[in-house]
């Protein structure tokens, strides 16, 4: 049962780790979070092959593995759905790879818990130069064009929609019809497809990046086909929007019935 009116009105806060191989960063990560801010971690190990699942355990996480390697989209789909049964009121999605900085929780989680937002993203482009950083130049314009795209497709005027590192009020992910969605990494983006046409409030805050070998990063292959994969999401999107054309994926549950 959610903690909607737990001592002091204090939020139930939950954070996700959707992780595939990362024994190497699992301890670091997790050694980093500020534990006074959260409630529970929940990490969802998908399929991997090295001792991810051990290291969990051994942190004493609540760990669910998959039978195999569902993908990236998948991965979220058991963490969103195990976080709300364990009552979460908020939950952050934090990649168990030590490239977001868990130490900027509090930041993630402030705007949701002040009501200002819905859904809250860590920007790597609000913190200064992602190149800088580490991020290779053909990413950061592909990055740069898709994020163009999707705000003039949606209306909204954010800084990136790459982002890994996400935090969702309970009402949110309630609403949003995410089982519909991918099990690949356009997961993510159809996210925020669904929240801005259903009207979902987003926020942004500045998070820097951190690149090394440990990291997850995609190949220039995965990442035309992942560029691809939004292009199609974003015409499925049009064709909901001008014709009449209903396609589940882009409405809230909750306006599939009623009580009577």
């Amino acid at each position: 049962m959610a903690n909607h009116t737990g001592e002091y009105n204090k939020p139930k806060i939950v954070v996700v780790m959707p992780a595939y191989n990362a024994a190497k960063t699992l301890k670091i990560t997790y050694e980093a979070i500020p534990h006074q801010t959260i409630d529970q971690i929940i990490l969802v190990d998908d399929g991997s092959t090295d001792k991810t699942l051990e290291i969990a355990r051994d942190l004493n996480l609540t760990a669910f593995v998959h039978t195999r390697n569902y993908g990236y989209g998948a991965n979220q789909k058991t963490c969103y759905t195990e976080a709300l049964k364990e009552g979460a009121d908020i939950v952050v999605m934090l990649h168990p790879d030590y490239q977001y900085d868990p130490a900027l929780l509090p930041e993630i989680l402030a705007p949701i818990k002040a009501g200002e937002a819905d859904i809250v993203l860590g920007s790597r482009f609000l913190s200064g130069s992602v190149v800088k950083q580490g991020m290779p130049w053909w990413k950061f314009l592909g990055n740069k064009f898709l994020t163009k795209l999707e705000n003039w497709t949606l209306g909204l005027n954010l800084s990136e929609y790459h982002t890994g590192y996400r935090a969702y009020s309970r009402r949110a992910l309630e609403e949003i019809p995410f089982a519909l969605n991918s099990d690949k990494f356009v997961f993510d983006q159809e996210m925020l497809v669904q929240a801005a046409h259903l009207g979902f409030r987003i926020k942004e805050v500045p998070v820097p990046t951190k690149y090394f070998p440990e990291a997850s990063n995609a190949s220039l292959v995965d990442s035309i086909v992942y560029g691809l994969s939004i292009l199609f999401l974003l015409c499925r999107f049009a064709m909901h929007k001008i014709t009449f054309i209903e396609l589940r994926q882009f409405q809230s549950f909750h306006s599939r019935y009623r009580r009577v």
